[in-house]
């Protein structure tokens, strides 16, 4: 079992030169002891399926989730099959994620926008093809088939995860999903009162609350990576989301959507190409810290390993039942896992132990 069954990251975080970099990097954080390896989905060089096949390939113990995909980007027998394929080439440490995606990427490639009662429906069918199943003459919100077929011998419990934002998504996770998780960026208050909806929509939907596991997604960063890449990670993919869909970060965090207005407006980011955390140079990310408030790059791990650390320890103890320590390797995150398993030698006073 995993060291630290609470803590993950994210392989491939943000725009990586090589899809091959997963490779050391799950093995490195299985060897650190972490829980969960995320795997997030671009239409690049990040396609979701076959990126967890290879981490499932070199690892033994570590949980592979995915962070998400869509599951209109495929049809639903090839997504069940590939979530079939990995439980069974992992030994079960696979969970299959999904998500909204960004609603303007899909009206520009021409794919539905997703909603809730789809993500509901396509998670029950899921559930219905990995028990063996033959569903005829489906037709619902994911969509309608004459038959969906597995194998009629399966009788698989596969986890399904959901990346959760706004209410009707976070009681959704509660209801009907495993693991939920959270955005990056998230103030202390959005965390509390996100973590809240999901255990109470769960308990409402008659089960344990418990069982459903809310991940804290934190950007972390510490003050050993250099500042150019801490302005990357930090500024760089704010600005992102911002780019993608700010308004949902602004209402989401009860920010001033005036900010946002003024980030919008400004000439260097209205002109922008491209994701500002891949394309941006220093110095345009030197530019775009002028124009985001302190308070909305504080909801982070920063400093040293040790700061690092305690902050991480910290979204636990607000109610996250784990914490994804979100853009950073295992390198990068190496001190700062070290700083946080020192804290389990804390005396019964809340000394640290000599």
């Amino acid at each position: 079992m995993a060291a630290y069954p609470e803590l993950g990251f994210y392989t491939l975080a943000g725009a990586p030169d090589s899809p091959r970099d997963l490779i050391d990097e799950v093995r490195h954080a299985e060897q650190m002891g972490l829980g969960a390896a995320f795997i997030s989905e671009r239409f690049n060089i990040k396609e979701a399926a076959t990126l967890s096949g290879a981490a499932g390939a070199v690892t033994d113990e570590i949980r592979i989730i995915t962070g998400a995909t869509n599951h209109n980007t495929r049809h639903p027998m090839v997504t069940a099959s590939y979530a079939t394929t990995m439980h069974f080439l992992t030994g079960g440490r696979f969970t299959l994620g999904i998500g909204r995606g960004i609603p303007p990427m899909q009206d520009a490639y021409g794919i539905e926008r997703i909603t809730t009662a789809q993500m509901e429906d396509f998670a029950r069918l899921m559930r219905r093809l990995w028990h063996g199943e033959t569903v005829i003459g489906h037709a619902g919100p994911a969509g309608s088939w004459p038959i969906l077929r597995l194998d009629p011998d399966f009788d698989a419990d596969i986890p399904l995860g959901l990346v959760a934002f706004g209410p009707n998504s976070l009681e959704l996770g509660g209801r009907l999903f495993d693991d939920v998780i959270l955005h990056t960026f998230f103030t202390d208050e959005t965390l509390t009162r996100c973590v809240d909806t999901v255990k109470r929509a769960a308990e409402q939907a008659g089960r344990n609350p418990g069982e459903v596991r809310v991940w804290s997604c934190y950007a972390t960063i510490g003050d050993h990576i250099d500042e150019p890449l801490r302005l990357k990670k930090s500024v760089g993919r704010l600005a992102t989301y911002l780019q993608a869909y700010g308004d949902l970060m602004v209402e989401t965090n009860r920010w001033d959507p005036a900010v946002l207005d003024a980030f919008r407006a400004d000439e260097m980011v209205a002109g922008f190409r491209g994701a500002i955390d891949d394309k941006a140079t220093t110095a345009e990310l030197e530019h775009i810290a002028t124009l985001l408030p302190d308070e909305w790059l504080a909801p982070s791990a920063t400093g040293t390993a040790q700061q690092c650390a305690d902050a991480v320890r910290a979204q636990r103890t607000l109610g996250a039942d784990a914490v994804i320590m979100h853009g950073a390797t295992p390198s990068e995150l190496r001190p700062i896992v070290d700083a946080y398993g020192g804290d389990r030698a804390l005396t019964r006073g809340g000394q640290r132990e000599p």
